[in-house]
């Protein structure tokens, strides 16, 4: 008998370095993974703004800009209602075979992955490039207005912060009460171009 249990104890200590193991090997790919991934999307992100803020009216450029919060108050919702959506309901829909029902399961089940795709890369890149485009937007203001430059950089910057802030404020509390509507609606938008590989 304490042959058995000392076995069984060796077994499971055994099984427990196995998945330690696992999970780092898997935290150190996934952090190079999002940091490339970080890399190319800020870098396509910069380089649009880079070349096209400069040839845009101020018209154009303040939509670009509200397009950049807006994806970034989006992204941080779908980052919140990945992390607080409940899974069984997409269980029973992905039984049923309705479309998007097995990626909200996949997404739900690595929501800290998604969650840190869509707040902390998608949210920040968006970010700076809206301060970015702001620069852009001041000096043009302010050659046209005639405003001090200064002055019109920050209410640029101080208007960028409020609506980022004021809209992710806004956003969570949206994203935590209509969780799995949006975690759903995401899912099934994407299920389109996207199918995990474990269904």
């Amino acid at each position: 008998m304490k042959l058995e249990k000392e076995t069984i104890k060796k077994f499971k200590k055994n099984i427990e370095k196995q998945d330690k193991k696992h999970k780092r090997k898997s935290n150190v790919h996934w952090i190079i993974t999002i940091t490339v991934m970080a890399f190319m999307i800020s870098f396509c992100f910069s380089f649009a703004t880079e070349t096209i803020m400069p040839n845009v009216p101020v018209l154009m450029g303040t939509i670009l800009l509200f397009v950049f919060i807006g994806l970034g108050i989006l992204f941080d919702m779908i980052g919140v209602a990945v992390t607080s959506a409940d899974e069984k309901p997409f269980h029973s829909m992905s039984a049923k075979k309705m479309r998007g029902a097995n990626v909200a399961v996949y997404l739900k089940k690595n929501a800290d992955k998604v969650s840190s795709f869509c707040n902390d890369v998608i949210g920040d890149i968006c970010g700076i490039v809206s301060g970015s485009a702001g620069v852009y937007i001041a000096a043009s203001l302010a050659s046209t207005l005639h405003m001090n430059s200064f002055l019109a950089s920050l209410l640029i910057t101080a208007l960028i912060a409020a609506l980022t802030i004021g809209g992710k404020a806004m956003g969570k509390g949206v994203a935590i009460n209509k969780s799995t509507m949006i975690l759903y609606e995401f899912s099934k938008a994407i299920s389109y171009i996207y199918h995990p590989k474990n269904k």
